[in-house]
């Protein structure tokens, strides 16, 4: 255990560390915001990969849905817990240059608890998640749980298989093809693996738990103990309204390339 911790521990920061050197001196005209925000999203694409093939691997393991086990449930609950504090770490530098950009940090000045609290009050809801992650989910994994439920726990690592779109999506923008076919197709995957292994999962691993002992799903959460259809109810509110925040932005990028088409339209070349 201790091994995959200090594992976890070398290879997040590690991968941040190289990129960045690696992006700064592959793309010369890119301010270190740029550098930092591609580099965060390039890690934290690398950890849903693994945690979303752990995840299958996990779920595709186990026929009884309690009682089987498998090792990577413990191992990679370990090894990917720096990764949650090292991005935090991350996506405050990240805010840090971007304030830096926009000229509301003095290019001189440091680091202050005005920044720090800017940060906390604009990525709250991101910094939430990853801190219970790490300090409730990651505990009722390894000492709570009994032994039992590594299917769910599989499912649970499953949820980041939107995130490398998530990722690419933001990388496309920041090389400047936020306009093309390939943005517009990233979005689309993006919309259905996030709704389908953040939301779905839940009413799927009901589901699965139900036909395990002959229980029709709309009667599974009557015989789960209160506090895991509690817990589920926390983890899937925030996958909604991230949900609904990804349809909003779809639907501005919709209409705005409708308008630039319209546009284009107008002042185009006339044919008799």
């Amino acid at each position: 255990m201790l091994t995959a911790l200090a594992c976890g521990a070398v290879v997040f920061p590690g991968l941040f560390y190289s990129f960045r050197k690696i992006l700064k001196s592959t793309f010369t005209h890119w301010s270190d915001a740029d550098v930092v925000s591609v580099s965060e999203r390039l890690v934290s694409a690398i950890h849903a990969s693994l945690a979303t093939a752990a995840g299958v691997r996990v779920v595709t393991s186990c026929s009884d849905v309690m009682t089987d086990s498998h090792w990577m449930v413990n191992g990679f609950a370990v090894f990917g817990a720096p990764y949650m504090a090292h991005d935090i770490y991350a996506m405050y530098l990240s805010h840090f240059h971007n304030q830096r950009v926009r000229g509301q940090v003095s290019e001189h000045s440091g680091h202050s608890l005005q920044t720090v609290k800017a940060f906390l009050v604009k990525d709250w809801m991101l910094i939430l998640h990853h801190l219970t992650l790490l300090l409730i989910f990651m505990p009722i994994t390894l000492f709570l749980r009994r032994g039992l439920g590594d299917f769910f726990i599989g499912c649970m690592f499953t949820t980041e298989f939107s995130t490398p779109f998530v990722s690419i999506g933001k990388i496309l923008i920041q090389l400047g093809l936020d306009n093309t076919r390939l943005h517009r197709l990233n979005g689309i995957v993006v919309l259905l693996s996030f709704f389908t292994c953040r939301i779905l999962i839940f009413p799927f691993m009901y589901w699965m738990y139900g036909r395990q002992f002959g229980i029709p799903l709309h009667r599974v959460p009557f015989h789960l103990p209160l506090h895991c259809n509690v817990g589920n109810l926390v983890i899937l509110a925030p996958q909604i309204y991230w949900f609904i925040l990804l349809l909003k932005k779809a639907k501005r990028l919709y209409l705005r390339q409708k308008r630039g088409r319209g546009d284009g339209n107008k002042d185009g070349p006339k044919t008799s």
